[in-house]
């Protein structure tokens, strides 16, 4: 099945390049998915291998270098017409669904390689970057690679003589623990994305991402899509495998494994997740400037999750970057200090227990004063709520400003479950998922609404765009 797959994409030579990218090794098939995308874009490329062709330093490109495409070849066409003739139409779509999983993977491998290849080993030996800087931005992700050709392995060894394989849940069973070794990885991505992002300001960085931006193996895509290529193909791995199950006979033996393996795996992504938000909700609280030791809540020790984050606006037009963290509502300014960034903590942190929030309608004028030419020009407010302590000794109360409806909601629905969770109402396992939001306009401290941080969530896709994705992502 996977063995006898075809290579019969023709690729086109490498055009010249400039002297920054001589240093990097074409690597074959080296391209990576989009940060974001979701199982429609999987790509499912053939094993074929890029020409190297020769690079001579300080040249420039004639032409335009296309990007590399992707093979999109379906399992179904490996076979002949007889073969087809063999098996029946939902055979065709439960090996269709095998074949995605294993070109996933194969996809997967080359990604990491090419991360290595092109990106890391390159900025090290030119001392663009220090090794720690790049061991705390790329992590181990060529640690990663043995894992994944495990898998390959076993599904070619599960293949049969015509090219099925029989039985698969009881293969990705025993493979999935492995998946564990992504929590320390995937921990880490938040302190990992900030570095890279401050290292961008270096000149001799942002020449040599740029150059490879530009360079026919990237395929458009930046660094960071690479990075993410793990979490991004985690989420991916219960929906392959429901999607096989779909196509697998009540009666099949693979029934019972599959259901197993899809439990199992979304187990492994809960756990994940929960690492995942602990170290987010710690890189953030120690990034808070507090001006007096006062303001410092001895209940910022007790939170272990970041609900909601992000940008909003006070009554007066201020930004103000806003945290609801489990225990506590923090407002913060976003400052500089000693070329390091961080959020100056605003007034006293209010803890949740004693917080009430109240919805206010567009255009309302409440005592605070009137949102009119604050930031509006003379237009009523919209999308304004507002916060504040029940607790008479700190007296607080604080009227923002988010963009639009949707943040809106979004850091209502926040507010009103972490007091819900504090009153005991709901029960702390089902707390709602990390926000995250970059928009502007909140009232009062200046923080935006809450966007949904990228959790390790299974994604979801109807099953007819499911059969045009294999064709499209050819290219980007």
């Amino acid at each position: 099945m996977f063995l006898s797959t075809k290579r019969n994409k023709r690729v086109r030579p490498l055009a010249k390049v400039s002297s920054l990218v001589n240093l990097m090794s074409p690597s074959k098939n080296g391209a990576v998915r989009r940060f974001g995308h979701t199982i429609q874009a999987m790509s499912l490329r053939a094993d074929t291998k890029s020409p190297r062709t020769s690079l001579k330093g300080g040249s420039k490109a004639s032409n335009p270098t296309p990007t590399k495409r992707r093979n999109s070849t379906l399992w179904s066409e490996t076979l002949d017409v007889h073969q087809k003739n063999a098996f029946s139409v939902k055979e065709i779509r439960r090996q269709e669904a095998i074949h995605e999983l294993y070109r996933g993977e194969q996809d997967l491998i080359e990604d990491l390689q090419l991360a290595r290849k092109a990106y890391h080993d390159p900025m090290l030996k030119l001392s663009i970057m220090t090794e720690e800087e790049l061991a705390h931005i790329f992590g181990d992700l060529d640690a990663y690679i043995p894992l994944h050709e495990e898998l390959l392995i076993k599904l070619a060894e599960g293949t049969g003589s015509d090219g099925t394989v029989s039985q698969v849940g009881q293969i990705v069973i025993d493979w999935l623990p492995g998946l564990n070794a992504y929590k320390n990885y995937c921990s880490n991505q938040l302190a990992a994305k900030a570095l890279l992002d401050q290292k961008k300001q270096d000149r001799r960085v942002q020449d040599f991402l740029q150059r490879c931006l530009e360079s026919p193996f990237s395929r458009k895509l930046e660094l960071w899509s690479f990075l993410d290529i793990p979490r991004s193909r985690l989420v991916k791995y219960p929906l392959l495998l429901r999607e096989i199950l779909r196509h697998t006979p009540p009666g099949h033996p693979d029934v019972p494994t599959l259901e197993r393996a899809i439990t199992i795996i979304q187990e492994i992504l809960s756990d994940i997740n929960v690492r995942k938000g602990e170290s987010e909700c710690q890189y953030y609280i120690d990034k808070l400037d507090f001006l007096d030791e006062k303001q410092r809540d001895p209940l910022i020790d007790s939170c272990k999750t970041l609900l909601c984050h992000g940008e909003l606006r006070n009554k007066n037009g201020s930004r103000l970057h806003v945290f609801l963290f489990s225990e506590l509502l923090v407002l913060t300014r976003p400052v500089t200090r000693n070329d390091r960034s961080c959020f100056q903590v605003y007034r006293q942190p209010i803890a949740v227990g004693d917080l009430a929030v109240e919805e206010l309608q567009d255009g309302e004028v409440r005592s605070g004063g009137s949102f009119r030419g604050a930031f509006t020009n003379g237009e009523r407010a919209k999308n304004v709520f507002r916060v504040r302590s029940l607790n008479p000794s700190h007296g607080q109360s604080h009227t923002l400003h988010v963009s639009d409806i949707y943040h809106k909601q979004q850091w209502l629905n926040s507010l009103r479950t972490a007091i819900a969770q504090q009153e005991g109402r709901i029960p702390a396992k089902h707390r709602s998922s990390t926000i995250s939001t970059t928009s502007s306009n909140a009232e009062m401290d200046e923080n935006q609404p809450p966007s949904p941080v990228p959790k390790l969530r299974p994604q979801t896709l109807s099953r007819s765009r499911l059969g045009s994705l294999r064709r499209k992502e050819t290219g980007v």
